[in-house]
This record gives C-alpha cells, sequence and structure tokens, in this order.
C-alpha cells in the first residue's frame, strides 16, 4: 500500500526525465543557444519536479486527513505553483532582447507540461475507492 501511494512520483520522475531529454534534443537539433538563458533547462525541470512531487506528498496526506477536500488543496497548490512561477519567469519577461522568446516559450512548454501531469496524477488519486 504505502509503494502503491507513492509510485506515481516515481512516474513523474521518469515523465520529467523523458521530456528533458527530448526539450534538449529539440534545442540541439535546431542548434539554439542556450547559454545566455536565464535559467537553464536542468534548472526549470529540477524547480518544476520538485514543485510537483511536493504538491503529490501534501495532496496524499489530505487525502488521509480529509478526502473531500483535495481538490481544493490541489487548486490552492497549483495556484501557489502558478505563483511561484511568475517569479520565477519575472527576470525572463523584463528583459528586452530577442533571444527571450525562445526561452519565454521554453519556460512555458515545462510549466505546461509539468501542470498537466499533476493534473493526471491529482485525477487518479481523487478517482481511487476509499
Amino acid at each position: 500500500m504505502l509503494l502503491k501511494n507513492y509510485k506515481p512520483i516515481f512516474h513523474l520522475f521518469i515523465f520529467a526525465l523523458a521530456a528533458y531529454i527530448l526539450h534538449k534534443a529539440a534545442f540541439l537539433v535546431l542548434e539554439l543557444n542556450t547559454q545566455n538563458f536565464y535559467y537553464s533547462l536542468e534548472f526549470l525541470y529540477l524547480i518544476f519536479f520538485g514543485l510537483s512531487a511536493l504538491l503529490y506528498l501534501i495532496l496524499l496526506i489530505v487525502k488521509k486527513k480529509n478526502f473531500e477536500i483535495v481538490g481544493m488543496a490541489f487548486l490552492f497548490g497549483t495556484f501557489t505553483q502558478m505563483l511561484l512561477g511568475y517569479l520565477i519567469l519575472r527576470p525572463i519577461l523584463e528583459n528586452k532582447s530577442g533571444e527571450v522568446m525562445i526561452e519565454k516559450v521554453s519556460f512555458f512548454i515545462t510549466f505546461i507540461l509539468f501542470l498537466l501531469f499533476e493534473t493526471l496524477l491529482t485525477v487518479r488519486l481523487l478517482n481511487e475507492k476509499r
């Protein structure tokens, strides 16, 4: 039972690793220079993986205490993650150079991928029988 609860975090790690490899490969194939990025791709994936894993662990705790508020806890966690994402993105938004567009798109792709996977994990958690 304990392993079953934490298996999705392993799936999240595999997903993050596969997405990172594809993202890095796309940059290599398109010959995009990432040296001038404010945040490295590794940093973004590490931050979003950490936030997603933390949110899932919090949802597991909330599920044990009060199953009825898991959805609200997810919404609050997602809001908090979006706020942190904005704070991370803010220096990129203030930069007005032409290369920043690629970094913005890269950031949002990473953010949306993790948000989708978190949503799928939460839906699975909510659909489990008590």
